[in-house]
């Protein structure tokens, strides 16, 4: 298959490589195609091992009590590995918890890697099933040593030996060689082919196998960022969920970082991936608004989720994702300002606060402080919070364009509101004749638009005045 491989297997506490130990290594190397080295242990993982994974493996915490610890066999593991390729079913897997384990000990592992899975759906592409139960199904293969190292080990070195009877040696090391020369931090689940995924500005969505993505992010590097998540899988338990589930990516090209965030947010807060934490929909967004009149109390009024218009900017401070949130960040500016809790309406007791009466208030609440001076004093203490006004006169457009591919896309703006993203005059002059009764709003699309408007980085978006 290859010119020099160590076809390798682990068993372990459990899936997770970074927070699970190994209990099991088995390894044999394979030099011109024939058996040069064969070599197994127990390992003690220096943590217990549940009854489920002993059930499955048959190693019980009393077989690896007196077993070496990783540590101490990591040297000959080394030393079978020298000069050859990491060959495993499923190669994220042992490599992953090969990383895990020689990171302990500040040891580096640089190998390279090549996944039995893979090269099954390469060679059979014919059938679904490409682990090593489904493998051993087909082929006739039969073993009484499944699950545990030395035993899987066999049985892939086996379908190695039927494969090249079957479809000649040559066929497998083409397909061998191919797949070392891409990346083997692919999940070997994976449909899509990722070398055709452009190196541009967009947004990616992971699906399994249902209908629903399972994480939609963006990036400027669509396919270094995809990559990114698998390379980091031995590190993050999030990622490596993601790995495990994932099988088919599709993607989105924008021209610029601008559509790809604002697509972005859109399509998580419609969809509703499970692995994304942030920029989901919100309908508990509310904002304070300032009452003009100094004597009102209270002072202040929460606006919720529909009444939140950027029509009325001018009077709202926030915006804050739940009403806990706009109290508690109300509570630390009074404390720190000095300001009443009755009249910002934190507190319902008549008479003086409790606040006054541990000098933290300057008592507007009993006549000692002059109600027009506590309203100046509020409106100062939120004004690092308030809304900006819409700084145009109707529509504008943000107009990026990429000289890589060509594209050109337009996004259109209103009260800080997103309308449409058009890519050539008939989309622009439809989407400008277009009315909106009303104007949704929505946090994170205020917040990108609010940085373009006010603050471009070079090289940003160009700003098109549009009009009414």
């Amino acid at each position: 298959m290859l010119p020099c491989y160590v076809m390798l297997d682990l068993e372990t506490t459990g899936g997770n490589p970074v927070h699970d130990r190994i209990t099991e290594i088995a390894a044999v190397r394979m030099e011109g195609g024939q058996e040069v080295a064969r070599w197994s242990t127990l390992v003690n993982p220096g943590t217990t091992i549940s009854t489920f994974i002993q059930n499955l493996t048959g190693i019980s915490n009393a077989m690896v009590q007196d077993a070496p610890g990783f540590d101490e066999v990591a040297h000959h593991l080394l030393e079978l590995l020298d000069g050859a390729v990491l060959v495993a079913h499923n190669v994220r897997f042992d490599h992953g918890f090969l990383l895990n384990e020689f990171s302990r000990m500040n040891v580096p592992l640089r190998v390279k890697t090549l996944c039995t899975v893979r090269l099954s759906r390469q060679l059979y592409p014919q059938h679904k099933g490409h682990g090593l139960d489904a493998i051993m199904q087909r082929h006739g293969l039969t073993t009484l040593a499944r699950h545990r190292a030395m035993g899987d080990v066999d049985m892939v070195l086996a379908w190695l030996g039927m494969a090249s009877q079957e479809l000649g040696a040559a066929h497998i090391s083409r397909h061998a060689q191919t797949l070392l020369q891409s990346s083997a931090a692919l999940p070997p689940q994976l449909d899509t082919d990722v070398s055709q995924i452009p190196e541009t500005p967009g947004v990616y969505l992971f699906f399994g196998e249902g209908p629903l993505p399972l994480y939609i992010g963006k990036s400027i590097k669509l396919r270094s960022r995809v990559m990114s998540h698998f390379q980091a899988a031995t590190r993050e338990a999030r990622e490596m969920r993601i790995a495990q589930e994932i099988r088919r990516i599709e993607w989105i090209e924008t021209a610029g970082e601008l559509g790809a965030l604002l697509l972005e947010a859109r399509l998580v807060k419609e969809r509703q991936p499970v692995h994304n934490r942030q920029l989901r929909r919100s309908s508990t967004l509310c904002a304070w608004r300032l009452d003009s009149n100094p004597l009102a109390r209270p002072l202040l009024t929460l606006v919720r989720g529909q009444d939140l218009k950027p029509t009325e900017f001018g009077q709202l401070y926030g915006v804050y994702r739940s009403k806990n949130q706009a109290i508690s960040t109300l509570r630390e500016l009074a404390d720190k300002h000095s300001l009443c809790p009755i009249a910002l309406g934190l507190e319902s007791v008549k008479g003086r606060c409790f606040a006054h009466q541990i000098g933290r208030c300057k008592g507007v609440c009993c006549g000692e402080e002059k109600p027009e001076l506590h309203r100046l004093r509020l409106q100062l203490a939120l004004s690092a919070n308030k809304l900006q006004v819409w700084p145009h006169h109707g529509k504008v457009g943000l107009r990026e364009h990429n000289p890589q591919s060509g594209r050109t896309d337009i996004h259109i703006f209103e009260q800080w509101c997103h309308l449409a993203t058009v890519h050539d005059e008939a989309e622009l002059a439809e989407a400008l004749s277009t009315r909106r009764s009303t104007l949704a709003f929505d946090l994170d699309t205020y917040r990108l638009t609010l940085k373009h408007l006010t603050h471009p980085a070079q090289g940003a978006a160009e700003l098109i005045r549009l009009g009414t």
